[in-house]
C-alpha cells in the first residue's frame, strides 16, 4: 500500500478536486483507493462528489462507531472516510485521537493499494502530522505569487523542522505545460538556494479547462464526466508518472505513525 499526503500552502488551488480525480483514475487502473478527508473540521470531498454520509469522523472520536462504519463507497469504486463540517476542535488532534486513527486505519486499509490523505491548506499541526506519517507527499499550487509563496513555506517547514527531503510538486490551473514547468522551476530554485537539496520532484501540471467547473457543478469528477478534456488527459499523465515513482526507504503505516507521533505530543 502506498500512503500519499496531498496538501497545499494556500486554499482555493483545487486540491480536493485533484484528489478525487486521482482516486478515480487509480481505480480505472484496477488500484483500489481509499481517501481520508483529513481536513477534519471542514469536510469537502463528500460535497464535491455529491455524497451524503450519515456519520463522519466526529462519531468515531465520540466512540459511537468505528471508521469502517462511516466509510462511503463512491460510484467510481474508491472509498471515502468523511470529515466533519464546522467542527473547530478537530483542527488539532490530541495524541489519543491520533492513536485511535492509527489502530482503525490498519483495519480499513486491508486490500487497499493507495491511501490518500486529502489535507487542508496551510501549516497546521494536523497537516504537518499527516505529511509525516505518509510515505509520499504531493504539494499542489497554482501560478499565483501568494499560492507559490505558501507552497514554498510548507515545503520549507517540512524540510527544516522535520527533515522531509522528498516531495512532489503539482502545478494546477496553468495555461500550458510551459507555465507548469516555470512554476516548478521558480519554487525549486528558491528552495535549493535557501534550503539545499530538498528533493522536490515535478509531478506535472493540469491545465485550466472549462470542463472542470462544469463537472464541479454536476458534483462529478472531471475524469469521469469529461474523459476527453485536456484536464482529464493531464490528470492521467500525472497518475502515470506517480505510478512510476516509488517511496524511498519509507516504512508502512504502523512504523511511520510510531516514528512521528512523539513529535506532536
Amino acid at each position: 500500500m502506498r500512503i500519499i499526503a496531498i496538501s497545499s500552502g494556500k486554499g482555493g488551488v483545487g486540491k480536493t478536486n485533484v484528489v478525487a480525480n486521482l482516486a478515480v483514475s487509480l481505480e480505472q487502473k484496477g488500484l483500489h483507493t481509499l481517501v481520508f478527508d483529513a481536513d477534519l473540521g471542514l469536510a469537502n470531498i463528500d460535497v464535491l462528489l455529491g455524497l451524503s454520509p450519515k456519520r463522519d469522523i466526529r462519531h468515531v472520536f465520540a466512540g459511537e462507531c468505528r471508521l469502517r462504519d462511516i466509510m462511503v463507497r463512491t460510484p467510481y469504486g474508491f472509498e471515502v472516510i468523511p470529515a466533519s463540517s464546522g467542527v473547530s476542535e478537530f483542527t488539532r488532534l490530541e495524541p489519543e485521537e491520533k492513536l485511535l486513527l492509527k489502530e482503525q486505519f490498519e483495519e480499513v486499509t486491508q486490500g487497499v493499494d493507495f491511501f490518500l490523505f486529502d489535507l487542508g491548506a496551510g501549516i497546521s499541526d494536523n497537516i504537518l502530522f499527516f505529511n509525516l506519517v505518509a510515505q509520499e507527499r504531493i504539494v499542489i499550487t497554482v501560478p499565483e505569487p501568494t499560492a507559490m509563496a505558501d507552497a514554498y513555506a510548507l515545503i520549507k517547514l517540512l524540510y527544516t523542522r522535520y527533515g522531509v527531503k522528498r516531495l512532489y510538486l503539482l502545478a494546477n490551473l496553468v495555461k500550458d505545460s510551459r507555465e507548469g514547468k516555470q512554476v516548478y522551476q521558480q519554487i525549486v530554485q528558491v528552495a535549493e538556494r535557501f534550503l539545499g537539496p530538498v528533493g522536490l520532484t515535478y509531478l506535472g501540471a493540469i491545465r485550466e479547462d472549462t470542463s472542470v467547473p462544469r463537472a464541479v457543478k454536476r458534483q462529478e469528477p472531471f475524469v469521469a464526466a469529461f474523459p476527453e478534456s485536456v484536464a482529464a488527459q493531464d490528470l492521467l499523465r500525472v497518475r502515470d508518472k506517480l505510478l512510476k515513482l516509488e517511496p524511498e526507504g519509507e516504512g508502512g503505516l504502523e512504523a511511520l505513525w510510531s516514528q512521528n507521533l512523539h513529535k506532536f505530543s
